[in-house]
């Protein structure tokens, strides 16, 4: 993280200095276009572009650590014991969930999301459930049907 962090500063610091030099730029020259200016503004360019990089992966970073935490959660959610308050029944009549195979729907789901944000339209839904990164179980009676 501290790695992302530094990139998104570090390029957020280049893209100042660039403006900052563009400024500059067309102040020593005036109203007057000079090379001067013109590598000034390419500069600034690039800076941007790189600029708006960094943050497009800060971003992708921050989406990817909220989906594991995201993830987390569920399985902690779904394999921790039901404690009860005394007197109630512990059980919620709902048989306990696998953290494996808690994963293993989860990462169908994911495909299958991912899919249909590209648009894959027909089909995905069968291509999403024999997708190699989403595996079943045959331990499991309705995994062994697909």
């Amino acid at each position: 993280m501290d790695s992302v962090v530094d990139s998104l500063n570090n390029a957020y610091q280049d893209f100042v200095a660039a403006a900052a030099n563009v400024l500059e730029a067309k102040e020593n020259a005036g109203s007057i276009k000079t090379t001067a200016t013109d590598t000034a503004l390419e500069n600034f360019k690039q800076k941007w572009e790189l600029f708006r990089v960094a943050c497009d992966q800060a971003e992708e970073f921050v989406e990817s650590v909220k989906q594991r935490i995201g993830s987390e959660c569920l399985v902690d959610e779904a394999t921790r014991p039901v404690a009860g308050k005394p007197g109630q029944a512990t059980m919620t009549g709902l048989p306990p969930i696998s953290a494996v195979r808690l994963e293993q729907m989860s990462k169908a789901v994911r495909w299958l999301v991912i899919e249909l944000q590209h648009g894959s339209g027909s089909g995905s839904a069968n291509s999403a459930l024999s997708h190699p990164s989403a595996p079943f179980d045959a331990r499991f009676s309705e995994d062994a049907a697909q």
